[in-house]
């Protein structure tokens, strides 16, 4: 009897203890489950190191930093005006450490390309810029205004060569819509990168270059000769829009730039990411580094930016066919 007396004793000291024990284990799972991050970020570039997209995305990781712990390791996977990228972020884990940098262009790329890559197998988490379109001239060529494009093009019935990045990319796809609607014929010249189209106009090769105006702040022998956008510029008032010329149709041809992750990422690490890119837009030195470029800085939300990569999606299927 002492015996029993004794072992019952053990066991209700134990118990508790077990009990504690237990809870602790499973509060601790819990927390680790709600943990993140606990290992780097892979920021997966779909440009080569050095090209203006890498630039941006290194310069976000560096913002980021001020706010977060998190060691950010960007990835730079370039091919097929972003394709390679993709399919490489399609085969990580849907665990938001592999946050993918990603522009419009990258889209219009799927549709031309007929890629089996749906871009909604993504969650588009927030777009970040929104660049306007436009066309760029040499001031060191005969025609560097629209109207003289214009009647430079229909002189040359088809031959005037237009240069840009990637065939079946954003801005060749603007180059189109510009061409139907001005009711004018030109050439697409594609080159590797927008730097090697840029160098391509400066050597007098072509008589247009597709872009966004910012690119024009480094190089003085360029001139912004239109802009696809619903109004005038404030760092560029002096340029016109295509409305203003006559064309129609064009006011909304624009480069958005923004992250995505897996779909399946877990709400709590979305929700991470969304607290860290409102400090990112908020920051000054982001501000300070991109809004003289004239580009509108943002932080569309999760909902609106998946919403907007659909409807572009299905605008370039259409356009395609």
């Amino acid at each position: 009897m002492k015996r029993l007396l004794i072992t019952v004793l053990l066991i209700m000291v134990a118990f508790p203890s077990f009990l504690l024990y237990a809870g602790g284990q499973a509060e601790g799972a819990e927390g680790g489950a709600t943990e993140f991050p606990t290992k780097p970020i892979k920021v997966i570039v779909y440009l080569a190191p050095g090209g203006s997209g890498d630039v941006l995305a290194r310069k976000f990781t560096d913002i980021a930093s001020k706010y977060t712990d998190a060691t950010f390791v960007v990835e730079n996977k370039p091919g097929s005006g972003g394709i390679v990228a993709l399919e490489y972020a399609r085969k990580q884990p849907a665990d938001g450490y592999g946050l993918m940098y990603m522009t419009k262009s990258v889209i219009s790329k799927l549709a031309s390309t007929g890629s089996d890559i749906d871009p909604m197998e993504f969650d588009w988490i927030s777009m970040l810029q929104v660049d306007p379109e436009c066309v760029i001239t040499n001031i060191q060529n005969d025609v560097t205004t629209w109207e003289e494009i214009v009647a430079d093009a229909k002189e040359k019935d088809g031959k005037q060569i237009w240069v840009g990045p990637a065939a079946g990319g954003l801005d060749h796809v603007t180059a189109q819509a510009i061409w139907k609607n001005a009711g004018i014929k030109a050439t697409w010249v594609p080159y590797d990168s927008g730097g090697k189209a840029k160098a391509a106009l400066l050597g007098q090769q072509g008589v247009v270059y597709v872009g966004n105006p910012g690119e024009t702040l480094s190089q003085p022998d360029f001139k912004v000769a239109a802009i696809a956008y619903s109004e005038r510029m404030p760092q560029f008032p002096d340029v016109p829009t295509f409305a203003e010329l006559g064309v129609p149709n064009v006011e909304n041809e624009i480069m958005w730039r923004g992250f995505a992750v897996k779909k399946g990422t877990p709400d709590h690490v979305i929700a991470w990411y969304e607290e860290l890119f409102e400090k990112v837009t908020q920051d000054s030195d982001w501000r300070e580094t991109y809004e003289p470029q004239g580009i509108k800085l943002v932080n569309e939300p999760r909902e609106t930016f998946n919403d907007l990569v659909k409807a572009d999606y299905e605008a370039y299927l259409e356009a395609v066919k």
